[in-house]
């Protein structure tokens, strides 16, 4: 499964999801995980009100069934929502390896129902890619 953390030094989920300079995509199972990919944004992302710097922030992480955030507004949230994936705020920052270790561990025993909804969603795109 792919999880996304909004991040400004790729060590932490410490951004804003529209003010991220980074997106960091890891891949996160049972058994291990693995990081995938950084995406970087430029420009001015603190401008308020500016959707248009939500779009490729939403392209990036599509695949992705997690996204963790320090922040997110209410269209973000909306937008992320839509996209079936599923915003978790993080109340201070912290360290991208936590969470993916207990992701990983929640994982090998009986995740909540939100989470086996993501995993099946996880599930239905990799039998599409394998058709």
């Amino acid at each position: 499964m792919k999880i996304a953390f909004a991040t400004q030094d790729l060590k932490r989920v410490d951004a804003h999801f529209g003010w991220a300079k980074h997106i960091a995509i890891h891949e996160v199972g049972p058994e291990g995980h693995r990081f995938l990919a950084s995406v970087q944004f430029d420009g001015d992302l603190k401008e308020d009100g500016d959707e248009d710097k939500l779009a490729p922030k939403l392209e990036a992480i599509r695949d992705c069934a997690i996204l963790y955030v320090a922040a997110i507004g209410g269209s973000g949230a909306a937008r992320v929502v839509a996209s079936n994936i599923h915003p978790i705020k993080v109340n201070e920052p912290e360290s991208i390896e936590e969470l993916l270790e207990k992701l990983q561990a929640v994982l090998k025993g009986t995740p909540p129902p939100w989470l086996r909804k993501a995993l099946i969603k996880d599930r239905k795109k990799m039998m599409n890619f394998e058709e």
